[in-house]
């Protein structure tokens, strides 16, 4: 399969959809938004300065445990996470997991 053909797929052991282009999390995005998720951009701050998808909040991958307790309250919430190339984001959730997050989502963009 070509990588054009390829801008979706599932990732079984982390249970993640990464979509590898900005257009598409932003579509996904706005479809899910509807229904309540959150989108977070585990980047670094000033990554999250040099640019963003419209709606998301920063939680710095390196913030998220602290952070996660006070500004998470719901569990069952649909978490969207993403970076830039889906490390950071695939290991944010991986944390949120651990802490009882049962709805977690992990994209990233190239």
């Amino acid at each position: 399969m070509s990588n054009n053909k390829r801008n979706i797929f599932s990732e079984k052991l982390f249970r993640c959809e990464c979509i590898e282009n900005k257009e598409m999390i932003e579509k996904e995005w706005n479809k899910c938004k509807l229904s309540g998720a959150i989108l977070i951009d585990v980047r670094s701050i000033q990554e999250f300065k040099e640019g963003h998808i419209n709606g998301a909040i920063s939680i710095p991958y390196y913030e998220l445990y602290k952070r996660a307790k006070e500004e998470l309250r719901n569990k069952n919430q649909e978490i969207m996470l993403y970076c830039n190339t889906g490390s950071r984001s695939k290991r944010a959730k991986v944390i949120l997991e651990k802490l009882g997050y049962n709805n977690v989502k992990n994209f990233y963009t190239l």
